[in-house]
């Protein structure tokens, strides 16, 4: 296996034994990247420079003895995280990384602060290679509504790689860095992760920062990570994970040692399956990779049982207007006069209206007005409270449930990755893909997907859900998994040209 497709585990070690260097790991991601990176669009902006610098001052920490986890490990944020370029001695550098959401209306915008991701991965040592697409504002679920083009799959570049973090998965997929993170709304770290081959956690609500984390929608949105394995994402999330601050949503709980927790046992488990989640129109060979996977937990010594969570079948509908609504508020303040894209008219109404009609895409343009209309007068009571009822629900049979067993398995996504373009006229039938996710970020609870085989040659996900603040657990379960089912080694076609 070529360098640039092993775990962080596995390089790490190597980097301890002074068997590689960083710039070498730095250097096998960049040649990724200048070979697949344009024909994929995985990345907006990247630099090559500074990560080769910083890779030469991992490689004197490591010298020195230094043995961060994460030190002199190459990764990528997903192009909703805002970034500062900073020297050693914390002072800006010229230039910086762009931060544009993948939208036209903040192109070319450059930060005057650094997220609170980029803050905690570059003190954990890691090394910047740049930003990855994504659906625009993160609203999407192909990575297809990105103002700078499709994100193609490293499995078939035909396809999509999911959304909306789509970029960063097929980044990770593709070899071109070693992990990523992603944010997950209503499940757009896990379905990108399933459709595209690799590791992606959702932790709980609040968990992790999301400041600098360009806002969709504040009361579902989670940063996460993309991996290659279950120990690399214990790693990369006990980097991220903590109490910040600057973020009022950001929870003060203790962060224990996820890596600590992947003991390789499940024996004595009580796994819950829901029925409600193998949905209607689901792929026979994602529910038979999926139903498979439930049985080797089950042979691995987990007692597997089956549980109703009733309310799944409107988790859909609650989200599409819960999500839209906070979208419709957060993005008000893209209005041409502040920051970001202006179309210049010197009248401040046809400005703000050309402004945001030339700067936004059909997507976003389509959930403010979803949002924007459950919030007007007459309809707030009808539609946005009524929904808040319905989210309650939902999180109160996920809590009853969780009572009786230590977590729940299912399907991450519907349907394997989809050729381009195929739903992108249809958006209900879009939306969709998300129902196995959508629930999971309504009640504010982590997820992971992990890789549980192939259909018709493209991955699969299977999915396990915890109770809120318990991602050791779920990470025990997804590795107990990984290291039975024999699917760590799993990799794209590109990994082997």
């Amino acid at each position: 296996m070529e360098l640039a497709d092993r775990t962080i585990s596995e390089v790490g070690s190597l980097l301890r034994s002074r068997t590689v260097t960083s710039r070498e790991l730095t250097e096998a991601c960049l040649a990724r990247i200048e070979r697949d990176g344009t024909r994929l669009n995985t990345f907006l902006a990247s630099d090559a420079a500074a990560a080769l610098a910083a890779a030469e001052a991992a490689d004197a920490a490591l010298a020195d003895g230094d043995e961060r986890p994460l030190l002199g490990i190459p990764y990528a944020l997903k192009d909703i995280f805002v970034t500062r370029a900073l020297d050693d001695a914390g002072d800006d550098l010229p230039g910086g990384l762009p931060t544009t959401a993948g939208s036209r209306i903040l192109a070319g915008y450059r930060s005057p602060y650094a997220s609170d991701a980029q803050e905690r991965l570059d003190a954990a040592g890691g090394i910047l290679l740049g930003k990855t697409n994504c659906d625009e504002f993160a609203m999407g679920s192909s990575n297809e509504n990105s103002a700078y083009g499709a994100v193609r799959n490293p499995w078939d570049e035909a396809t999509v790689p999911g959304g909306s973090s789509g970029g960063s998965s097929a980044a990770v997929a593709a070899g071109q860095a070693f992990f990523a993170t992603g944010t997950d709304t209503g499940g757009s770290i896990r379905q990108p992760a399933s459709l595209s081959g690799v590791v992606g956690m959702k932790p709980t609500y609040g968990r992790v920062s999301r400041y600098g984390m360009v806002a969709f929608a504040s009361s579902l949105d989670q940063c996460g990570p993309f991996t290659r394995s279950v120990r690399d994402c214990a790693l990369v999330l006990g980097a991220l994970a903590g109490h910040d601050p600057r973020d009022a949503t950001s929870v003060d709980v203790p962060v224990p040692d996820y890596a600590a927790a992947l003991t390789g046992s499940v024996r004595g488990l009580r796994l819950g399956v829901p029925r409600e989640y193998f949905v209607a129109g689901m792929e026979p060979g994602v529910e038979a990779a999926v139903r498979t996977a439930i049985d080797v937990l089950r042979d691995a010594g987990a007692e597997i049982v089956d549980v109703s969570l009733p309310s799944t079948d409107h988790g859909l509908a609650t989200y599409y207007i819960i999500a839209p609504a906070e979208a419709s508020a957060n993005l008000a303040r893209f209005d041409g006069v502040r920051y970001g894209y202006s179309a210049g008219d010197d009248d401040l109404l046809t400005n703000y209206l050309r402004s945001r009609g030339d700067g936004f895409g059909a997507e976003v343009k389509r959930r403010i007005m979803l949002g924007t209309y459950a919030l007007s007068a007459g309809y707030y009571d009808a539609y946005y409270v009524k929904a808040q009822q319905v989210r309650t629900l939902i999180k109160d049979e996920f809590d009853r449930v969780l009572k009786d067993v230590d977590a729940l398995l299912a399907p991450t996504s519907p349907s394997v990755a989809f050729p381009i373009g195929a739903k992108t006229d249809d958006p209900l039938l879009m939306y969709l893909n998300d129902a196995c996710t959508l629930p999971v970020n309504i009640a504010g609870l982590p997820g992971i997907s992990v890789p549980c085989g192939l259909s018709h040659g493209k991955p699969v996900g299977l999915q396990v859900i915890g109770r809120a603040f318990d991602e050791s657990m779920v990470l025990r379960v997804a590795d107990a998994y990984e290291r039975a089912a024999g699917f760590a080694d799993l990799r794209s076609p590109l990994s082997h040209a």
